[in-house]
């Protein structure tokens, strides 16, 4: 096989053979995914900074500036990458 022929791969799972949908929940899994995790630790990270420091920061902060961010960063991203993988397996068969 030529390089060019070769799918896309992240992590080593080959990632070419998805069409749009599986394309589109991949991102916005992805997207979720990372919403999720960083709402996460970043709540743990404001109440040890709370409990050490006898702070009163709002635990609304970590969705608004941290979370919900990283979410749609990683969904526009996951966007991009899932559909130019399923629009270059189109055009190039």
């Amino acid at each position: 096989m030529t390089a060019t022929a070769q799918p896309a791969k992240l992590l080593g799972i080959p990632l070419g053979d998805f069409g749009l949908f599986s394309a589109l929940l991949l991102s916005v899994a992805s997207g979720f995914l990372a919403f999720f995790a960083t709402c996460f630790l970043s709540i743990l990270a404001l109440l040890c900074w709370n409990l050490i420091g006898h702070n009163h920061v709002n635990y609304a902060d970590s969705y608004l500036y941290i979370a919900f961010p990283t979410g749609l960063a990683v969904l526009i991203i996951g966007l991009i990458f899932f559909i130019g993988t399923w629009l270059r397996r189109k055009f190039s068969s």
